[in-house]
């Protein structure tokens, strides 16, 4: 890649790198999809929303196991 090339380059939205991860949190992309994602996404970008990604996720999970706990006794 020239240095001309990498100044014009398109940078990736704050959609489109969410999207990008959630996608790779699922297992499931088309490979015209990933490649459009590696020439936009950076790897801090996708390590920085893969991180976020993953907290989300685990603290959606614990809340969900704490609210069946506190009402599965309520039957």
């Amino acid at each position: 890649m020239t240095e001309t090339e990498s100044k014009t380059q398109e940078k990736a939205s704050i959609f489109q790198i969410v999207k990008a991860v959630l996608w790779s949190m699922l297992g499931v992309r088309q490979q015209k999809g990933y490649e459009d994602d590696t020439t936009k996404i950076t790897l801090k970008q996708a390590v920085i929303a893969g991180l976020i990604g993953g907290l989300i996720f685990v603290v959606t999970m614990l809340t969900i196991v704490r609210l069946v706990i506190k009402y599965a006794g309520h039957t």
